[in-house]
Parts: structure tokens; C-alpha cells; sequence
């Protein structure tokens, strides 16, 4: 039976999906902020491979048919944005600024930690997506020979602190205005972010989407001007 289990593909999908929704039900029965459902969902995932001993290829053959959908589930942010048009219309040179200027910081930033922890330029170049969202952060790593494992992983951890911590953080330093919240989170943590600013107001997920994007195009850009600075 454990041999059947571990070589099913249908359990893979089964476990990721299932795993996910488990977490997601914990967070909204307790609604305490560190409780995570993508986080939730890792370590479930991750013990039962453990526990199962299933093959790492036998479970990422299997659950290719999730990542499949994470192009459209990405194009699908855009319905939010059709919404709030108007605001859109109506502030875009602040939300291309803030856009911009969060694209360069997250740039320069990965930038001058590399030098000063002295990584070589495979890790350097992994963590040059890490704020964008995983479909196009992937293609960049891989292009520019970047190691997908840590890409996956930077990019999953600045999701769920901009989920975990974003509130929090627009608390802190006083940013009110619904515009700017959704596109600093957007803008930093991509769609694992834009689910809390979902939670916030209608104005904040309709902006966080956008800068998804933005943001995307732009690290693209910007990233063949920083690649090879180490």
C-alpha cells in the first residue's frame, strides 16, 4: 500500500491540493497572522515525501498539471483591476513611480547583499526574481543560469512575509492611502502579497495586481543591466 501511495500520481496532487486547503482553513478558523496556508502546506508536503520516501521526479511529474494553471490563475488578478479603472486612470503616474521605484530598490538590494556576503553569480542571479511571481521568475532565473531551487524558495518566502506582514507593515509607517498600499505590496511580494491586499479593500487588490505585472516587465528589463554585475 505504502509502495502504491508513493509512486500514485493522483496522490501527489491530491496531497498539494489537500494540504493547502487544510491550511487555508486553519488560518480563517483562528485568524492569527502567523498562520500561513502556503506555509502550512510546505510542511505538510514536505513530511509526508519524508515520511513516504516519495521520489522527488515522481512528485514533480505529478503535480506539473498545478503549475500549469499559474499562468492563467496570474492573468485572472487583471478582473480586479478592470473594476477600479477609474482610480487607475486617475493616479498612474503614482502608481508607475511607486511601481518603479520598488523594481529598482528590490534590484539594488539583491545587489549590494550579494556583494557584501560575497555570493557567486549563480545564487546572485537566483535571487534577482525573488519579488516577482513565480511564472515569470522561474523563466528569468533559468535564462540568465540561475539555480531554480533557491529562486522557488526566495520567491515563496517573500510571498508569504508580504502576506504575513504587510498590514502590519502599511501600520507602521503610516501608509493609509489604498492606492499606495496595494502597489507597495504588489510591487514587493507578487501574489502571495495581493491575497492580503485582497483582504484589505477591493482599491488594494486591484492595484497589487497590477504591479504584479508591472512589476514582472519591468524586473525583466532591469535584470539584464544587474546580471552580470557579479
Amino acid at each position: 500500500m505504502k509502495d502504491f501511495i508513493s509512486s500514485s500520481l493522483f496522490f501527489c496532487v491530491l496531497l498539494t491540493v489537500g494540504s493547502y486547503l487544510f491550511g487555508d482553513w486553519l488560518k480563517k478558523k483562528f485568524r492569527f497572522r502567523i498562520i500561513n496556508g502556503m506555509i502550512i502546506a510546505i510542511v505538510i508536503c514536505i513530511g509526508t515525501v519524508l515520511l513516504l520516501k516519495i521520489d522527488l521526479g515522481t512528485y514533480q511529474d505529478a503535480t506539473k498539471v498545478l503549475n500549469f494553471f499559474l499562468t492563467p490563475a496570474t492573468v485572472c488578478l487583471a478582473i480586479p483591476l478592470y473594476k477600479q479603472f477609474e482610480k487607475l486612470k486617475s493616479n498612474w503616474p503614482a502608481i508607475l513611480g511607486g511601481i518603479v521605484s520598488g523594481v529598482l530598490a528590490n534590484l539594488f538590494c539583491v545587489f549590494g547583499l550579494s556583494l557584501l556576503l560575497k555570493i557567486g553569480h549563480k545564487e546572485y542571479v537566483s535571487l534577482l526574481p525573488k519579488s516577482i511571481t513565480t511564472a515569470i521568475g522561474l523563466a528569468l532565473s533559468e535564462e540568465y543560469g540561475g539555480l531554480i531551487p533557491i529562486t522557488m524558495a526566495m520567491i515563496v518566502i517573500t510571498g508569504n512575509l508580504g502576506n504575513i506582514f504587510a498590514e502590519v507593515w502599511c501600520k507602521i509607517f503610516g501608509i493609509k492611502d489604498s492606492v499606495a498600499r496595494g502597489v507597495a505590496i504588489g510591487t514587493s511580494s507578487h501574489v502571495l502579497g495581493t491575497t492580503k491586499a485582497m483582504e484589505m479593500g477591493e482599491v488594494e487588490g486591484a492595484m497589487s495586481s497590477l504591479s504584479i505585472a508591472v512589476c514582472g516587465v519591468l524586473t525583466v528589463v532591469g535584470a539584464q543591466f544587474f546580471t552580470n554585475l557579479i
